[in-house]
């Protein structure tokens, strides 16, 4: 796969992986435009980048958004020393992600839409792991875009680094 876009100077980078549905995907890529984030795709996708479904998601920004894409994990976790230090996003995990102090440069990690993260991969990163609150019994997960959006803005909110007008 290739590697579009840059990790210079980016503080903050939003990886999928295995994203399966490319409106969620899109919707991310918007938001990491509005965060100042480099989004990753960790491979296999879902669906292709090529299809129209995942430029309309994110609309007329996604020619901006510039993914860098990686093959699979093992590729990814090569590079993720140079990036930052990872977070992981699991509904497992005992702390919650506003109980976290997150340091630049930050790495925001999510897992597929129907199942997160792979076993394997929150063992491997089990101190790393943070959650986002659900109430009881209410839904059993966050649509994927909004966890990106939550986590994103959390770090720069920490950081002070939201800049620019508000909605």
């Amino acid at each position: 796969m290739s590697h579009l876009g840059s990790t210079n100077g980016c503080d903050l980078h939003v990886v999928l992986v295995e994203p399966e549905i490319h409106w969620n995907t899109g919707n991310a890529g918007r938001t990491c435009l509005a965060l100042a984030a480099q989004l990753h795709l960790v491979g296999p996708l879902g669906f292709s980048l090529e299809e129209r479904q995942v430029r309309r998601a994110g609309l007329d920004y996604w020619d901006r958004v510039q993914p860098r894409t990686w093959r699979d994990w093992d590729e990814f976790e090569a590079e993720l020393p140079r990036l930052g230090t990872p977070v992981l996003f699991s509904a497992e995990a005992p702390t919650h992600y506003w109980q976290h102090r997150f340091e630049l440069p930050t790495v925001l990690v999510f897992g597929r839409e129907s199942v997160g993260l792979p076993s394997w991969l929150r063992d491997r990163y089990r101190e790393q792991l943070v959650s986002i609150p659900i109430a009881g019994g209410s839904v059993r997960s966050l649509n994927l875009s909004t966890a990106v959006a939550l986590a994103g803005y959390e770090v720069r909110r920490q950081q002070g680094t939201v800049v620019g007008s508000s909605v």
